[in-house]
């Protein structure tokens, strides 16, 4: 019963991890003014945010940067939030 219960606690903390990775890049979308970026502005803002985030994220289980097919698979699924 314990397993469950930590792994319940496990899944909550990675799928609040992924949910603050979506607010963070919404809440950077900020113009030099301090408006919300808004039509093309902000979904180019948003594509770059997304990009940059699941590159760090990007690393094989040993440690060392995806390349190649597996880096491009990642990604896309990564900017997904997949």
């Amino acid at each position: 019963m314990k397993r469950i219960v930590v792994a319940a606690v496990v899944s909550m903390l990675t799928m609040g991890a992924a949910f603050a990775q979506d607010t963070s890049c919404e809440t950077k979308a900020v113009g030099k003014d301090g408006k919300a970026l808004a039509g093309a502005a902000k979904t180019s803002f948003m594509k770059k945010c997304m990009a940059d985030t699941c590159a760090t994220k990007a690393v094989s289980s040993d440690g060392k940067p995806l390349s190649g097919a597996a880096k491009n698979s990642f990604m896309k699924k990564c900017e997904k939030g997949a």
